[in-house]
Parts: C-alpha cells; sequence; structure tokens
C-alpha cells in the first residue's frame, strides 16, 4: 500500500510541475520545472514496473497548488511544496533497504535544493510595499478605530470617520512609497508598482478592518470583531511571506499582533481619558 501511494504521489507531483511549467513566462524556471517533471515521470515509472498498476494522479492537490500558484504566486507555492519533498524523502529512506532508489533520494534533495533558489517573483520582490501598506494599515487603523469608538460610540459614524482616515492615509502611503522607491538607488523596483502595492494593500485592510461597524450594532463588539481580523489579517500575511522568503513565522506574527494591539489599547485609553475630562457626547 505505502508503494501504490508513493507512486499516485509521483505521478501527481509529475503533473503538477508539469501544469506550472507551462504557466510559467521565465525560460529558467520553465525549463527546471520541466526538468523535475521529468524526474518525477522517471520515479513513477520504476514504481510501476513493480505494481504492474496505472495509478492516476490525485486531480484535487494538482488544481489546488495550480490554484495557489495563480492567487498567491509560484515562489509561495514551490516552498509549500516543499512539504511533500520531504514527505517524499523520508518515504524513500524507508524504503531503500528493500529497494535501490538511493538515485531517488538524491533527486528529492536536489529538487529541494533548487527550488528553495528558483524564485524571483513580482509578489515577493515587492513584499516590503505590501508590508508597509499592512503594517501601516493595521497599527493607525487599529489604533484610530480603538480611540473613535470610546469617543464617538456609533458605529455608522466610526465606520464613515474610519474610512475617510483610512483612504487619505492609502494616498498618502502610495505617494510615500512612490516617493521612496524612486529615492532607492537599485532600480530593481518600479516607483508606480511599489505605490500601487502599498496603496491598495492599505485601502483593502482599510475595509476590511471597518467592516464590522457596518454590521454589528455593538461598537464594542464590533471593535472586538476588528480586533480578531487584524490578527487573522497578520496570521495570513505572514504564514505567506514566512513560507515564500524561508522566514520565521512565530517571531514575526508575535511581534506584529503585539504592535497593533498595543496601539490599540493606548487610543483607547487616550479616547476614554479625552472623553471623560472634556464630556463629549456624540
Amino acid at each position: 500500500m505505502d508503494i501504490l501511494n508513493v507512486q499516485r504521489n509521483e505521478i501527481t507531483e509529475h503533473r503538477i510541475y508539469l501544469n506550472l511549467s507551462k504557466k510559467e513566462k521565465d525560460s529558467r524556471n520553465k525549463k527546471l520545472l520541466r526538468r523535475i517533471a521529468r524526474d518525477e515521470l522517471k520515479h513513477y515509472n520504476f514504481w510501476k514496473k513493480i505494481t504492474k498498476k496505472e495509478i492516476a494522479p490525485s486531480c484535487f492537490r494538482v488544481m489546488w497548488y495550480l490554484f495557489l500558484a495563480t492567487v498567491l504566486g509560484l515562489s509561495f507555492t514551490l516552498k509549500f511544496m516543499e512539504i511533500g519533498e520531504d514527505i517524499a524523502i523520508k518515504k524513500y529512506k524507508g524504503l531503500r533497504k528493500e529497494f535501490r532508489i538511493a538515485q531517488f533520494i538524491k533527486d528529492e534533495q536536489r529538487h529541494e535544493k533548487e527550488l528553495l533558489n528558483l524564485i524571483k517573483e513580482e509578489k515577493v520582490e515587492y513584499a516590503s510595499s505590501i508590508v508597509l501598506g499592512l503594517n501601516d494599515a493595521l497599527v493607525e487603523l487599529t489604533g484610530a478605530l480603538a480611540g473613535l469608538t470610546f469617543a464617538l460610540q456609533n458605529g455608522r459614524i466610526i465606520a464613515i470617520t474610519g474610512f475617510i482616515i483610512g483612504i487619505a492615509a492609502s494616498l498618502s502611503m502610495a505617494a510615500s512609497g512612490y516617493l521612496s522607491s524612486k529615492e532607492e538607488e537599485s532600480k530593481e523596483k518600479n516607483p508606480t508598482k511599489s505605490a500601487l502595492y502599498t496603496g491598495i494593500t492599505y485601502a483593502v485592510t482599510v475595509l476590511l478592518l471597518i467592516l464590522p461597524y457596518t454590521l454589528i450594532h455593538n461598537v464594542y463588539l464590533a471593535l472586538t470583531s476588528t480586533l480578531i481580523i487584524a490578527i487573522f489579517i497578520i496570521a495570513a500575511y505572514t504564514f505567506y511571506i514566512s513560507t515564500a522568503k524561508n522566514l520565521k513565522f512565530k517571531k514575526r506574527f508575535f511581534e506584529m499582533s503585539l504592535i497593533s494591539l498595543t496601539v490599540a489599547l493606548i487610543t483607547f485609553i487616550i479616547a476614554y481619558i479625552m472623553r471623560t475630562t472634556f464630556g463629549i457626547e456624540v
């Protein structure tokens, strides 16, 4: 049964790498993906001679990785697939006493190293611009919404005010991203693209953070929902960039979460002091 699973995994990965190579525009990446696909097919044919069976690939896995590559980029998808390479190496090591597959183990280890050094992709190259927009939106807007929640205590007004502040800030951040990219000595980044990545990331984050105030009547429950959304955004992006760039997840996640939540708490306290001191009622 283990051999049949290994055989299915080989034909599935052959199909994944082959389809990814067809989508890839970079000639170097395309060539490498095709070569890995051929290696996987060679491994599959070896096991077919032993099992005397044709095994169909897992259509779900093929479609899943193609979906990931389309939405999140080739870098993330291939690094995520490294988990599969590690599993394949372990399975082969368990079977090497029974079969002569030392070369297969070397192939899988080589694939892992090659994929680690494979990608220079726009989504990852502009990660700093995305981080700039995302981090500023999370820190500034969670803080602003926390302060507005206690100061105004009206969900509709908070949402409108947060939206105006957020969109104005996103345009400002986009402009800052454009100017900072123009000042960089390296010409690898396009200033316009840097500005778009920063501004769009900021604006999308703003919309997600103010959403609870448009759906939930209780402003404190809306604030709690906003903070949960902020943590989810931090976790999702940190997982993405940690996987794509081989970085540690926990440290980056807790650092960003702590900063955002601390700023929210401080501004909430300031709003409480201002409201009680000046007796503001809305």
